[in-house]
């Protein structure tokens, strides 16, 4: 089955995170509705903080642990870059 393609707003959060979190992987080939955290893209607990770090450094928005909306905001990269994009300040 062949990967939904990233839009250009994706594939730039795509870059940023692969090289954030130094993933063997072409950000090209992430599934933007693949889940990042356990099945998916594999990540863990504390791959999602660096997730937070990048984010932060990159768009400006602040992603909270305590966000009751972390778990829809972390589902996919999709998901996440609706987010970052709605909240973003750079």
């Amino acid at each position: 089955m062949e990967a939904k393609s990233l839009d250009d707003l994706e594939l730039a959060l795509a870059k940023a995170l692969v090289a954030g979190l130094n993933l063997d992987l072409a950000p090209e080939t992430i599934d933007p509705d693949a889940p990042l955290y356990g099945d998916g893209l594999g990540l863990d607990s504390i791959d999602m903080l660096e997730i937070s770090l990048v984010v932060a450094r990159d768009y400006g928005v602040q992603l909270r642990s305590d966000n009751p909306d972390n778990q829809q905001i972390f589902s996919s990269l999709r998901n996440l870059n609706q987010y970052i994009q709605s909240n973003r300040t750079r």
